[in-house]
């Protein structure tokens, strides 16, 4: 049958170094030019399309069965059938036409349709693997359009074939095309994105009290005025600083800074060099929306579950790979052949991309970072309560974000091996499809089988961590399961010490391999979360005696999935436990923040990652948030202001202060990110299919060229030795713009951060209490703990000590003051209060079992933190 194969789409991730190179050959380079843009013609060739004016019928043109054509008024009219699942399902196209490798072709025609559609077109070879030399969506309406595209061939055939791939688009409709030419001969115009106004931005918002700076791009040498407006009215003025050439973007700029202008407002511009840049606002309410919307992504990610549209618009579907045809389902996954005799429910979880597989290494990060987003609100002096999430949960008497945690906490568990099978205790380290899919599918339109993949050292040791955080963070709403948590993650770790050396294969089909062959990191955080949980000698023990415990973590990079030594660094600092040389620990974290604050301020982007090698990675979007996470503990650490400004700063990149005048997220800014690489997100190449999630991050610019797309090798070559430009918002382009949980979990950790700062105004003071906390434990669960509290600012006419357990403490009772206890949270009340007066209060307590009696290390006195 004519037609085509799926094209590979992998997800995204540095493993794919090997898989993504010979992708690129084997699809050849994809050249899709913008439309309507005129070509630089050479010699034009012989026209390669027969009768694409159809002045004499249809033929040579055919179409599959079940989408027939006929010539309407001129034009060549195909009836594409509903409920189809792929786009090849339903094909029109010619064949026999021929292609010279590295011979530039333009390709045009007009086409309309009975309702709005982007029909996959291709000129590739009529035969298996069906390389591709042209692979678009052109956004067919129902009113003519002409649409140009030009590509230069990567191989030669004498067997090619014109195709739109018309299916998998939701309800029947009628597509008709006209004027179809294909000609050789034709350079190929360079691709050059829009940037928009000279003068960057961050285009979301700036805190009134916060950083406001903004990045002139310029060929002045000198000063140049600049002023701010505010619904066309000057509010203040000043002049740049030069700052050169910027070598991570290759562009001559200077840097504006308006932070004396405090007073909140919608509506602002700045104008310099006479250029006005995209408007902005001064508030806080951006972040506290994007607080929100950055976690209410992960509904409408999750597996195993139909999406209610009430809850999130827009996003309701059926539950995917749960065993309803067309899914195989995820709810008795066989392991891939050869490697295991054994089949395991394990459906659930968040689908880590854009396809449809799920991976240990990732999850195991990103339910980390999203759990953190919680438990930093038991620790750090400005974290405000946790967000209200668009979740079915909703109301539960449980933090939103645990519910969504758990979501994918439960996949984690049940990709361990079960008791009394060979490497029982280990962990698998992915579930995909056997073979990739195509763009777009729908969770639960999703033919593949699927298998479970070997178990792996890194995916072991990540449930390790993961499991035993949430152990102390469900253990006061949900005992039971924190027991459960617990027990895998005890058992995880102890299967690999027995296997530590089991790593997954690079490369892989249709899934990403996300191989590892350096686990050390992986130990090093599984020890230390199952230490601060326990307070076990044995994981204390490998804590301190980790390389990665006395090494300097901090490199250009902080972490990531395959780094995860910072991450058990972070954890060691802020979270209380009571391991020797904390503070050495706590001191190391300001060492390698202050490498990032330098970074943002030294940098005229405000950029906290400034690689020395100049190259930024896959996912560099989530390196650029991981650097600031890392100044942001600084400043729970600290409490110094420069930290927290440094974070707000560095958020300017993000949200459209870059060269490309480009905001990375989803629904945020005047020009952001829309079309990211999902197959269910694909609103860009089928119009029934949502877009991205608002609050989606993409994972930005990508410059090294061994694992680009082929999108991103036909647009950005030369962008290599300027970074910041080897990015494209296209659906296509996987290695640039693609979407991730661990992105996503980063963005959102970050967005709370800088949502919780109060407009930027002063650090808060310790000046008004002193607190300590002194516990002793007593044989068997309960303990007993004195609390003092010194009111060291004004005389109170009462007063209120709040404060949160790391774990599964609970008091039972108090002398000295009322007490009262919400899950973690306890509040002890009591009379007057004078300045310099002393309150006494004993507590009895009881601990979950297992878990460490750790003291807190957050108290309030009537909402004002205590030293």
């Amino acid at each position: 049958m004519s037609g085509s194969a799926p094209i590979p789409l992998p997800p995204h991730g540095r493993p794919f170094l090997r898989t993504r190179a010979a992708l690129c050959v084997t699809l050849t380079t994809l050249v899709t030019s913008a439309l309507l843009t005129g070509p630089a013609l050479a010699e034009p060739g012989p026209e390669q399309i027969v009768n694409g004016t159809f002045d004499s019928g249809s033929a040579p043109w055919w179409s599959t069965a079940n989408a027939p054509i006929a010539v309407v008024n001129g034009e060549l009219c195909a009836e594409i059938p509903a409920g189809t699942a792929n786009p090849w399902d339903a094909i029109l196209g010619q064949n026999d036409i021929d292609l010279v490798q590295g011979e530039g072709y333009r390709l045009a025609f007009t086409a309309h349709a009975s309702r709005a559609v982007n029909p996959r077109t291709l000129v590739q070879e009529n035969a298996d693997p069906w390389p591709t030399a042209l692979d678009t969506r052109p956004a067919i309406t129902t009113t003519p359009n002409t649409f140009e595209y030009f590509f230069t061939a990567g191989f030669s055939t004498s067997n090619g074939q014109f195709a739109i791939q018309a299916g998998a688009l939701g309800e029947a409709y009628t597509l008709c095309i006209d004027n179809v030419s294909l000609t050789g001969g034709v350079a190929e115009p360079p691709y050059e994105p829009e940037t928009g106004p000279r003068v960057r931005v961050n285009q979301v918002g700036y805190l009134p009290n916060g950083p406001k700076k903004a990045t002139l791009v310029t060929d002045s040498a000198s000063p140049v005025p600049w002023q701010l407006n505010q619904n066309g009215k000057r509010v203040a003025s000043g002049t740049s600083t030069p700052a050169g050439a910027e070598r991570t973007s290759g562009l001559n700029v200077h840097t504006i800074d308006f932070t004396r202008y405090t007073k909140a407002g919608t509506g602002f511009t700045l104008v310099a060099d006479g250029e006005t840049s995209h408007p902005f606002d001064l508030g806080s309410s951006a972040y506290d929306r994007l607080k929100v919307d950055s976690l209410s992504v992960y509904y409408p990610w999750r597996s195993g579950i139909a999406i209610d549209d009430a809850i999130a618009p827009g996003y309701g579907r059926p539950a995917g790979h749960i065993g309803v045809a067309p899914n195989q389902g995820d709810i008795s996954v066989p392991c891939a052949p050869g490697t295991c005799d054994y089949s395991l429910d394990v459906s659930g979880g968040w689908y880590d991309a854009a396809d449809h597989g799920k991976y240990v290494v990732n999850g195991g990060l990103a339910v980390h970072q999203v759990m953190s987003n919680f438990e930093r609100t038991k620790t750090a002096r400005t974290a405000q309560a946790p967000a209200t999430l668009r979740v079915p949960e909703a109301g539960n008497a449980v933090p939103d974000v645990l519910d969504e945690a758990r979501w994918e906490l439960e996949f984690l568990l049940k990709m361990q091996v079960p008791a009394g099978k060979p490497l029982a205790g280990m962990v698998h380290h992915k579930i995909h499809d056997a073979a990739w899919t195509g763009l777009p599918l729908w969770p639960h339109l999703d033919p593949q089988p699927r298998y479970l993949q070997p178990p792996s050292t890194a995916a072991t040791l990540n449930l390790a961590a993961a499991a035993a955080q949430a152990a102390r963070l469900y253990a006061p709403y949900d005992p039971a399961f924190s027991a459960k948590a617990l027990a895998a993650a005890k058992t995880a770790w102890k299967a690999a010490l027995a296997n530590p050396a089991i790593y997954a294969p690079a490369g892989g089909v249709g899934g990403g391999p996300y191989d590892d062959t350096d686990v050390t990191d992986e130990f090093y955080w599984a020890a230390a979360e199952l230490f601060i949980t326990t307070g076990a000698a044995e994981y204390r023990d490998y804590v301190l005696a980790s390389p990665h415990h006395s090494a300097d973590v901090f490199t250009d990079r902080s972490f990531a999935w395959p780094s995860v030594a910072v991450v058990a660094r972070l954890e060691l600092a802020t979270v209380p436990n009571k391991l020797p040389g904390r503070d050495k620990v706590a001191a190391s974290v300001v060492a390698g923040a202050n490498r990032y604050v330098a970074n943002v301020r030294n940098n005229p982007w405000g950029l906290s990652f400034v690689p020395e090698n100049n190259i930024f990675d896959w996912g560099s979007n989530s390196t650029v948030l991981n650097n600031l996470v890392v100044i942001a503990t600084a400043f729970d650490l600290t409490n110094d202001r420069k930290y927290r400004d440094a974070v707000i700063e560095g958020m300017d990149y993000i949200l459209g202060r870059n060269a490309l005048n480009q905001s990375y997220v989803t629904g945020y800014g005047e020009q952001h990110s829309q079309a990211m690489h999902s197959r269910w997100f694909a609103n860009s190449i089928n119009p029934d299919m949502p877009k991205p999630p608002v609050g989606s991050i993409a994972g930005g610019p990508n410059s090294v060229t061994s694992t680009w797309d082929p999108v991103a090798a036909d647009k950005l070559p030369g962008c290599e030795s300027r970074p910041q430009w080897c990015y494209i918002d296209d659906i296509g382009s996987w290695s640039t713009n693609e979407i991730a949980i661990n992105w996503g979990s980063t963005l959102s950790w970050v967005a709370a951060f800088v949502a919780d700062q109060d407009n930027g105004g002063p650090a808060p003071s310790t000046d008004s209490c002193k607190v300590t906390y002194t516990s002793i434990d007593v044989p068997g669960s309960p303990f007993v703990a004195v609390v003092t509290v010194t009111n060291t600012g004004a005389a109170l006419r009462e007063w209120s000590l709040s404060y949160a357990y790391s774990g599964g403490q609970r008091v039972v009772g108090a002398v000295g003051a009322a007490q009262s206890q919400v899950a973690a949270s306890v509040t002890l009340s009591g009379g007057r209060l004078a300045r310099g007066q002393t309150a006494i209060v004993g507590l009895v307590a009881t601990n979950a079992a297992g878990l460490a009696n750790a003291s807190p290390s957050l108290f309030k006195l009537n909402g004002s933190a205590c030293r």
